[in-house]
């Protein structure tokens, strides 16, 4: 099963959902690893900021009391819907050498269809024209794939609209962001 280990807050309810029976503090997080989408129940008198990195694995943690649910892009608030794609873009960029790596070792999904045509903007012929290039010497960042690959869209706005399709949890293939299996 695979676990988060750290989230980003995406917004921050000091007294909780308007309407919930009882009142805690409560966050929305995307999950660093695997872009899970959370709603986290913050320890009493413990305010979290937009942005913070939180613990949430299975050791002692120093602001989350526990992982609440699960949530889908449609049940986060408006703040974090609306910080969801800035810090959803710096995650990847943190990461960066984790996607150069997707686009390093990408293969097929089925015997029609490679992984690269999951990503929106990617047609058959990019994806003939990724294969040739990696073949030739591996990717090092997003601007050499980028520079390698004829008419190749900004790669990390296609892993970024990947991502923000697969958090909409109807997708056939995941990629980025892990199904709908419980991860925590």
């Amino acid at each position: 099963m695979r676990r988060e280990e750290y989230a980003i807050v995406l917004d921050f309810l000091p007294a909780g959902h308007a309407g919930d029976r009882r009142s805690e503090p409560i966050a929305q997080a995307i999950g660093e690893q695997f872009f899970s989408l959370l709603e986290l129940s913050i320890k009493p008198e413990t305010p979290v900021k937009l942005g913070e990195r939180v613990y949430i694995g299975p050791e002692k943690r120093d602001k989350v009391k526990y992982i609440k649910r699960k949530i889908y892009q449609k049940d986060l608030t408006n703040v974090a819907f609306s910080s969801l794609p800035e810090i959803l873009r710096n995650m990847i960029m943190k990461h960066e050498k984790r996607f150069v790596n997707f686009f390093n070792h990408a293969g097929m999904i089925t015997p029609r269809m490679h992984q690269f045509e999951l990503l929106p903007g990617i047609g058959k012929k990019h994806v003939e024209n990724i294969l040739q290039a990696r073949r030739e010497k591996p990717f090092e960042s997003f601007e050499d794939i980028k520079n390698r690959v004829k008419l190749m869209p900004e790669p990390l706005k296609v892993i970024e609209k990947r991502i923000m399709e697969e958090m909409q949890g109807n997708q056939k293939y995941y990629l980025f962001v892990a199904g709908h299996q419980k991860q925590f």
